[in-house]
C-alpha cells in the first residue's frame, strides 16, 4: 500500500469476494469480483437487492467483458447467490468494454432492460458496429490519430491498425433498447422505500456521459470509474473528438461529489470500497496539477508530441495497449494547457502535431 493509500479507510480490508461469490457491503449491496485478462486485472460489479413493478429480483451494475471466464463466474452466482430470484434490470455505468461487454448476454438472459446514459449507449453502438471510430484500442482511425502526435514505430503502428476488432470482440453486442439515464434523476433500486433512492451523478472526460449513483439514506456510491482508490482514472482524447479538453471535463465533474458526506463508502469499479472521498479526490487534483506543471516544463523546453509527454509523465514502457492509454492521457495533459492558452500548437511539415508555450 502506498502513501497515499494510507489517507483512506478500507472497512473491508483485504477481505473481498472470489470470483462467482457475492459479498455484503452494505443492506442489500453485494460486490462481486471479476478477472480481466489486461494489466489492470479486476473489475468490481455490484448487485442490489431489488424490487421492480411488484417483482422481486435483483439490479446488476455493470457487467465486465465478454468472455467465457467472466460468463461461467455469472453462471455461477445466477445458480447459487441469486437466492432463487431473476435479474430485472441491468444498470451500466459508462460504455467501456470491462462495464458494458456481457450487457447484451445478461440482459437477453433475463429479458431485463439496460439502463445507461444516453451518450455511453450511443457510443458504444457506434464503437461495436466495428468501424473504429472513436477507440483508441485500435484501428486505422487510432492509428493515424497516434501517427499524427508522434506515434512513429512502423511495429506499434501496425500492431495498432491489426486491432480493428478490439472493441466489437469484448461488446460483441448491445441491447437493441435501453433506459436513459440523466444527471439528477433518482432512480429507486432496493425492497424499502425509505432506503431505496439513488441519485444519478453524471461525469465526464473518461466516458462520454459516466454514471455514478448515489444513495443518500444509505451514504453508498456507487464511483464506477470516476474515483478509484489506487490509481487515477484514465483520461484520454480519442480520434473521434481529437480537440477534446477531456482532463478539464474531468476535474470539473469530480466537483459534483463536493456535497457528499466525508464517510460515504465508495464502491469502486477497480480497487476496493474506500472512505474518505474528499481525500482521495484532492489527492487526484494535485497528481494532475503535477503532471500538468512536468508537461508545461518539457514544452517550454523544446516542442513536444503526445509520443514525447509519454516518457515525461509516465517513465516507464508499455505494451501496445497500454501505450494507447498513456499517449491519450499525455495529448489530454496538453489539451489542458492548450485549451487555458497556456501552450500552442504547431502542425509540422511531417504532419505531427507538437506543442510549445505561449
Amino acid at each position: 500500500m502506498n502513501a497515499l493509500e494510507h489517507q483512506l479507510q478500507y472497512p473491508f480490508g483485504e477481505t473481498m469476494p472470489a470470483p462467482g461469490t457475492r459479498q455484503e457491503v452494505a443492506p442489500g449491496v453485494y460486490w462481486l469480483r471479476m478477472p480481466l485478462p489486461f494489466a489492470l486485472d479486476h473489475i468490481n460489479l455490484w448487485l442490489v437487492r431489488d424490487r421492480l413493478e411488484g417483482r422481486d429480483g435483483w439490479t446488476v451494475i455493470d457487467c465486465g467483458i465478454t468472455n467465457d471466464t467472466i460468463q461461467a463466474h455469472w453462471e455461477t452466482i445466477f445458480a447459487n447467490e441469486l437466492d432463487g430470484l431473476p435479474v430485472l434490470r441491468v444498470l451500466v455505468t459508462h460504455c467501456h468494454p470491462d462495464h458494458v461487454g456481457l450487457a447484451h448476454w445478461i440482459c437477453g438472459r433475463w429479458d431485463a432492460r439496460l439502463w445507461m446514459s444516453l451518450g455511453d449507449y450511443m457510443t458504444a453502438r457506434v464503437m461495436a458496429g466495428g468501424s473504429g471510430v472513436g477507440s483508441n484500442a485500435g484501428g486505422d482511425f487510432a492509428a493515424s490519430h497516434f501517427a499524427r502526435h508522434g506515434l512513429a514505430d512502423p511495429d506499434n503502428l501496425e500492431k495498432l491498425r491489426a486491432r480493428k476488432a478490439y472493441y466489437p470482440s469484448l461488446v460483441p453486442d448491445l441491447p437493441t433498447q435501453y433506459r436513459r439515464l440523466m444527471d439528477g434523476d433518482t432512480v429507486h433500486i432496493g425492497t424499502d422505500p425509505s432506503t431505496s433512492a439513488w441519485r444519478v451523478i453524471t461525469g465526464f472526460g473518461h466516458a462520454p456521459e459516466h454514471v455514478a449513483l448515489y444513495n443518500a439514506a444509505t451514504n453508498v456510491l456507487v464511483s464506477g470509474d470516476m474515483v478509484l482508490p489506487r490509481i487515477s482514472t484514465n483520461v484520454s482524447v480519442f480520434d473521434m473528438e481529437p480537440e477534446a479538453n477531456p482532463l478539464q471535463l474531468y476535474l470539473d465533474s469530480l466537483g459534483k461529489y463536493d456535497d457528499l458526506p466525508a464517510d460515504v463508502l465508495v464502491l469502486p469499479s477497480h480497487g476496493r470500497p474506500f472512505r474518505n472521498i474528499h481525500t482521495r479526490i484532492r489527492q487526484l487534483h494535485e497528481h494532475h496539477v503535477d503532471r500538468l506543471a512536468e508537461t508545461l516544463a518539457a514544452c517550454a523546453e523544446k516542442p513536444c508530441n503526445a509520443f514525447d509527454i509519454v516518457g515525461v509523465i509516465f517513465r516507464r514502457q508499455f505494451d501496445i495497449h497500454q501505450l494507447t492509454f498513456a499517449m491519450g492521457e499525455a495529448l489530454a495533459h496538453l489539451h489542458a494547457l492548450w485549451h487555458r492558452g497556456e501552450l500552442v500548437r504547431h502542425v509540422g511539415e511531417d504532419g505531427v502535431v507538437r506543442f510549445t508555450t505561449a
